[in-house]
């Protein structure tokens, strides 16, 4: 904790006199560069019809300092539970003054590749794995200053401090969301030391980027309680004897779901490799040091799906092939992937013969060129 911690006084109880604090959230056009402010607004204001607003975009790598205004359009509200009582969370669309979407704003072609697919109940389940960072050297929790903790191999799932570090956020983390309505199904510690997971879904369409993007912001939020940071990159320690990060991303459909469904998950996995070698260009900035074919991971350039097999790029569960119904998971995405482009490039892969994929990797190359790292 920093040298403020010792002067904090709780004002969660306090009257605000018939106002809310609304916690405006969005994306900056950096790397997973969430950040937030806060208006008050009347008690009674009408949730579903919240004013926009708008942010000094030339601090975000969105606007220059002449033309500065960046409009934020709320999209989803969520109860804080930060603040607690009536205040609330309000999830943004950005967009310039003249209307178009800013170049990190996805949500938006995402939006209409789900509408054309309703029909089919698209289904995801994220599975964010994320390493809690020492915030003095940029280096994991539980890996000595300067060296490496003993091998892989009692970390993951553990339990007990010889192996455990970072509970205390991982389990604030999954209260937050809780308070929040998140469909959080479950957490635990992976591979590495101070390597966590946490898992949103499953959430329909449009839905899931949503809340997985309001469940990084709560656990950027609570990370900071700790004095932490969190990691995003998918490989921040290169040697091989290290596992990566990654953002497994599992889908099904209706159709999927339903008796007789693994002709469908077959002909969707068939799909995906064919359009393999322009969907990986979309699974996160500098996915190519973790997808080595080592470390439970499938190689770059080579489309593999198999049973149970944690080293393909699509990886069909048992209870699917059992089922002859169900889901499948896509263990190819980064852990800094954006979830609006992942969901909604599979649901246009599958549904609607990549009718929308070139422009959706044309906005996405353009917005990782546009980064400050």
């Amino acid at each position: 904790m920093d040298e403020l911690s010792s002067a904090v006084i709780d004002f969660s109880e306090r009257n605000t006199n018939g106002r809310i604090i609304a916690e405006y959230i969005w994306l900056g056009g950096n790397l997973i560069d969430i950040r937030s402010k806060c208006m008050t607004l009347p008690e009674e204001i009408d949730l579903d019809n919240l004013p926009d607003w708008n942010f000094d975009g030339s601090s975000t790598n969105q606007a220059s300092g002449h033309d500065s205004e960046v409009i934020l359009k709320p999209k989803a509200v969520f109860p804080d539970p930060f603040r607690l009582g009536s205040h609330i969370l309000v999830w943004c669309e950005t967009y310039y003054p003249n209307g178009e979407p800013t170049d990190s704003n996805f949500r938006e072609i995402a939006a209409e590749i789900f509408k054309k697919c309703t029909s089919e109940k698209t289904w995801f389940g994220i599975e964010q794995e994320y390493i809690l960072y020492r915030k003095e050297i940029s280096w994991p929790l539980g890996f000595p200053v300067s060296g490496y903790p003993k091998p892989q191999g009692p970390y993951y799932c553990g339990v007990g401090s010889d192996v455990i570090v970072g509970r205390q956020v991982m389990d604030a983390h999954l209260r937050a969301c809780l308070h929040c309505g998140l469909k959080i199904s479950g957490t635990n510690a992976e591979v590495m030391p101070g390597q966590w997971e946490f898992q949103i879904g499953p959430c329909e369409g449009i839905e899931s980027g949503d809340e997985m993007w309001v469940a990084r912001y709560l656990l950027l939020r609570c990370a900071e309680l700790f004095g932490v940071c969190i990691c995003w990159d998918p490989k921040p320690v290169m040697s091989n004897d290290w596992n990566g990060s990654g953002c497994h991303t599992n889908y099904s459909t209706l159709k999927m779901r339903s008796d007789g469904g693994y002709g469908v998950v077959k002909n969707h996995i068939e799909k995906l490799g064919q359009a393999h070698s322009r969907y990986i260009i979309l699974t996160g900035v500098d996915n190519e040091k973790r997808l080595s074919g080592r470390c439970e991971t499938s190689d770059l350039k080579t489309f593999t799906f198999g049973v149970a097999d944690r080293g393909a790029s699509i990886r069909i569960p048992r209870v699917t092939e059992a089922n002859q119904k169900g889901y499948i998971e896509d263990r190819r995405p980064a852990s800094n992937m954006d979830p609006y482009v992942i969901t909604s490039a599979i649901a246009d892969i599958t549904l609607l013969e990549s009718a929308h994929l070139e422009k959706i990797i044309t906005r996405y190359q353009r917005y990782i060129s546009g980064l400050r790292r």
